[in-house]
């Protein structure tokens, strides 16, 4: 017969609600800022190659429908490219990973000072070049894949268009798209803390991250492979690739090496911290966490 005195542990099904959210993200922000320096460079590697599978796969839906006797509807190809790109931060957060603009709400922690300055910035800087070579070494990939060259070359000349683009903005403005950004990635991971299961964090990634995408924000690690694979197919396009799609190198003049980082990642990578980890990770760490005792 079972003892009716033995407590029967409280089984929740509901959501998180944002105060219960906060305390978790404090405590995963503790757990990241402290972790192996080797396991968080592999996993960042991970999230960097996941975000490239989720630009490849907007790409790849983007390819042609701008053009033709009857293009697509400019904002409707946005929304398309938006909603396949969710794929990357789904396996993100599903599969487990590190990313460096998720991580900017680590800065919860670091304002509870749960968290040292030197561990956030050690965990962002190991994150940040392991995102890198997980986009960089997918970027290559797909190049020697000569999936480019798939659509009769629509997928390359997509490519083309979407980093020559990325390398041509100009500073201010890239800082405003990355902070744009990263206040909706982080809206999304923030969402997630809500999540009981792999369905609630799905449906929390789909509308922030397809909003973003289709307004246009710019994502430091996306642009890690967005821009690369671009320039790798610049410059090891074969004769035939440039004849099937009308154009040359010489049409994707702002896309260098030095726009991609001065014009691109430097100011996106400023403007993704500030959305990131100002306008959500201090705005729900004063709301919520402010004046916990330690």
């Amino acid at each position: 017969m079972a003892n009716s005195s033995v407590p029967v542990p409280e089984i929740k099904l509901d959501a998180l609600v944002p105060a219960e959210m906060a305390a978790k993200a404090e405590g995963v922000g503790v757990k990241k800022a402290t972790g192996d320096a080797t396991q968080l460079f592999a996993l960042a590697i991970l999230a960097g190659a996941f975000i490239g599978l989720g630009a490849i796969f907007c790409t790849t839906v983007l390819a042609g429908l701008g053009s033709g006797a009857n293009p697509v509807p400019y904002g409707i190809q946005r929304l398309l490219g938006g909603v396949v790109f969710c794929l990357g931060l789904i396996l993100v957060i599903v599969g487990g990973a590190e990313l460096f603009t998720g991580n900017n709400l680590i800065v919860m922690a670091w304002a509870n000072k749960k968290v040292t300055t030197a561990q956030l910035l050690r965990n962002w800087g190991i994150v940040y070049a392991g995102n890198f070579v997980g986009s960089i070494a997918t970027a290559a990939i797909i190049f020697f894949s000569k999936q480019w060259t798939f659509g009769n070359g629509a997928v390359g000349l997509t490519m083309l268009n979407i980093a020559n683009s990325k390398s041509g903005l100009e500073f201010v403005p890239a800082i405003a798209l990355g902070i744009m950004c990263n206040a909706m990635v982080c809206m999304a991971v923030w969402l997630c803390f809500s999540a009981r299961s792999t369905t609630d964090k799905i449906l929390s990634i789909i509308f922030p991250i397809a909003g973003f995408v289709a307004a246009g924000f710019e994502h430091s690690v996306a642009n890690m492979y967005f821009i690369p694979i671009g320039l790798f197919v610049k410059a090891g396009a074969d004769a035939a690739f440039w004849e099937k799609i009308g154009k040359t190198a010489a049409d994707f003049g702002a896309l260098t090496w030095g726009n991609f980082f001065l014009k691109n990642l430097i100011p996106v990578t400023i403007g993704n911290i500030i959305g990131g980890a100002v306008m959500v990770g201090v705005v729900y760490w004063f709301i919520y966490l402010r004046g916990q005792k330690k």
